[in-house]
């Protein structure tokens, strides 16, 4: 069980980096209100079809990603990320490295918090740098 949105989101990106579902499938609410997009990637809905993504993922091996820049939003029983992901791949030309913007959605249920809804898209690749203004320095 998952207290927090926080440690949801800590084993969901520990799931990638192992390559582990049965994590990742704990941190994904046993719903059929679940929906998965990946960058250029077609709509995941339903939690057999999230394993069954999930599993084809896997197959690869782990995936290397690290979370930066999030902003968070929480209310009683739901709790929205929206940050940037550092995706880091081996290649013939070594390693590359490519910038997702994310919105991770969490809901708060009897089983503690799980994840909604993944949702990445392509992002600059100097995004995690120079993406400043989405944090305002001053509130008027």
């Amino acid at each position: 069980m998952f207290t927090t949105p926080q440690e949801a989101e800590q084993a969901f990106y520990e799931a990638l980096r192992q390559a582990d579902l049965n994590l990742m499938m704990r941190v994904w609410a046993d719903d059929e209100e679940v929906v998965c997009i990946h960058p250029g990637g077609m709509r995941t809905i339903g939690h057999d079809a999230m394993q069954s993504a999930w599993q084809q993922i896997f197959a690869n091996g782990p995936v290397t990603i690290h979370p930066i820049r999030p902003m968070i939003m929480t209310s009683v029983m739901n709790s929205i990320h929206v940050l940037i992901e550092q995706i880091t791949v081996a290649t013939a030309q070594g390693e590359k490295s490519a910038h997702c913007y994310t919105t991770n959605i969490f809901s708060k249920g009897p089983a503690g918090w799980k994840m909604i809804l993944h949702h990445a898209s392509h992002a600059p690749q100097d995004a995690g740098l120079f993406d400043l203004q989405d944090r305002p320095g001053t509130l008027h």
